[in-house]
Parts: structure tokens; sequence; C-alpha cells
């Protein structure tokens, strides 16, 4: 049986100030907080606006086109179609929890919610609309007028609409999973076989990059730490380039947001090219390159059951 590493080594090759933050106070996991409590009629303007095709330019996509809240807040493809029904350069994420990640975009050139959605909509492969267009057509309609007028003391507008949206994808948080009931005290929420695959997943060094509230989500990380993951896959892209992409730094090259691992079974494929159509081969990968390990058949296949129970509700319903 292949040996994990210890976390000595998986702070030599991924970096000691990530293992530290996996290490600090709290621990490397936490459960989801409760939902947040935000104002009702700004949370249904946003889920009005998030399944509304008003905000691309031929009325054809809306935020659920993508992001299907009943297909794990993604849409089971390697990548979405944008406005033009041509391919997205990336995989779309799930928007399940995604208020909890440090940035959005896997390059992570947006901060908050709010500026995701002002990039989005005016994005010329995403929606390709623009806010003025947006604004029109929102303000046209009387029973959005009437909404925002209540909501929001400006009415209709850019701001209030991103802020509509922004203020329902927070609400979109997914608790109820094993293993936030196993973190919260209840050792039966897994079989013996998921605790070993806990187990090996903090022993191999995972939680280098996978920890947190979010399971990731909270830092940037190199895809083919020990590995040239690109030359071995090929055909290159300009998506490939990763972080690389909004500062021009050439340590960024292929460096891309960690990803968040809840629901992490029901978000294939996997990766952000959308290249790993299961979540076992999404594992061999990650071992290959980031790790620069072949685990046992044994392990791979216990983290695999591990990260099954990262699977939460919503609206009370499992994923």
């Amino acid at each position: 049986m292949a040996q994990p590493l210890p976390l000595l080594v998986v702070a030599a090759t991924l970096g000691a100030s990530a293992v530290a933050l996996a290490q600090s106070v709290g621990g490397p996991f936490m459960p989801l907080p409760a939902l947040p409590v935000l104002a009702a009629e700004r949370v249904e303007l946003g889920r009005k606006l998030f399944n509304d095709p008003r905000l691309s330019s031929n009325n054809s996509l809306s935020c659920a086109s993508c992001h299907q809240l009943d297909h794990g807040g993604a849409d089971r493809l390697p990548r979405s179609l944008g406005v033009d029904a041509k391919p997205l350069p990336v995989n779309t994420p799930s928007v399940f929890n995604a208020s909890l990640n440090f940035r959005q975009f896997w390059d992570g050139r947006a901060q908050t919610l709010e500026q995701q959605a002002h990039l989005v909509v005016q994005s010329p492969t995403e929606m390709g609309s623009d806010w003025t267009v947006v604004v029109q057509r929102i303000a046209a309609d009387p029973q959005y007028r009437s909404g925002f007028a209540q909501a929001y003391s400006e009415g209709v507008s850019e701001h209030s609409i991103q802020n509509a949206l922004a203020t329902f994808q927070r609400t979109l948080l997914t608790p109820g999973s094993r293993f936030d009931r196993y973190l919260q005290g209840n050792t039966e929420a897994l079989t013996t076989e998921e605790k070993y695959g806990y187990q090996r997943f903090q022993e191999y060094g995972c939680i280098a990059c996978h920890q947190g509230v979010n399971i990731g989500g909270n830092m940037f990380q190199k895809f083919g730490v020990l590995g040239d993951y690109f030359k071995d896959r090929g055909n290159p892209s300009e998506a490939d380039l990763g972080r690389y992409n909004v500062t021009g730094d050439e340590d960024d090259r292929h460096v891309f947001k960690v990803p968040s691992l809840r629901n992490v079974a029901v978000t294939a494929p996997y990766f952000h090219d959308g290249s790993a159509a299961t979540l076992e081969a999404a594992v061999e990968v990650m071992f290959r390159y980031q790790l620069g390990r072949t685990p046992s058949a044994e392990d791979q296949a216990l983290i695999v059951q591990f990260l099954k129970t990262l699977t939460g509700e919503w609206e009370g319903k499992p994923l």
C-alpha cells in the first residue's frame, strides 16, 4: 500500500502557508454556517432575476441555464454554451455555496458576487448584453418596477439588480451533508469506510488546498504542481493560463482558484476544462499532478467514498 505523504513533505511541495492554513485555529474543516438572515423581498427579486433570460442579449440565457439548481448548481456539461451557442472557455462551477468562496470564477477575477454578475452579463461569450439594456428591460416590467421600488430606495438600477442577484445566491447554502453532521458530533453519520477515506484525505495532504468551511474555495493553486498536466493533456488554450490572464504575472501561469469540494459527487465533470468525467478520474488526476503520488486502489476508493459524504441539501431536499 502506498504510504501517504507526511505534512512536512506536502509543505515542501504545495507551500508551507497552505498547510498552515489547513492547521489554523478551528481545524481544517468546519460545518456550513446557518443560512444568513437577508431581506426577503431582495431574495425573491434575485430568485426571479436568476431565472430571467432578459439578462442576456438575445433573451436566450438566464443564470439558471448554466447554474441548474436541480443539477447540483451546474449543468453537467464540460463547458456550457454561451449566448452565441458556442462552448464557453471553462467549465461552469456550482453556484451552491459560492458565497463562501474568497473569489469568484476559476481565475478569481471577481471578488464579490455582485462583481461576478456584472462581468457575466456583459461578457461577449456568456450573456453578451450590457447594463443599460438590462436595466431598461427590467424597469419596463411593472412587477419588477414595483418590487424594486419596495426593496431599494433607488428602484431598478444596475447596482440593485446585481445586489438582488447576489442576495439570492447567498441563500444557496447546502447544509445537512453527512460530513457536516459528523463534524457536529454525530459519529454514526459516516460509515467505517468513509471515516477511513476522511483519514486518507488528510494523510495524503489533500487538506493542504481543500479545507475551511467550503472545503476549498479559499486560495489559489497551480494546476500541475508535480507534473505538467497541460503538456500531457495537449491542445492548450488561453483559458489554461488561469490567473495569469488576470494579473500578467508569470508566477500565476496555470494558477486557479481551488474549487470547493462540497457537493462534488453531483457536479461532474471536473476541473476548469471539464476533462474529468467521473469523480474517480478527478481523484486520480489530483494524485498524479498535485501530489505526485500513486495511491493504492483501496486508498483511492476510500477517498472517493469520503467525498460522496459532502453532498448537502437545499430547501430540505438532498441534491
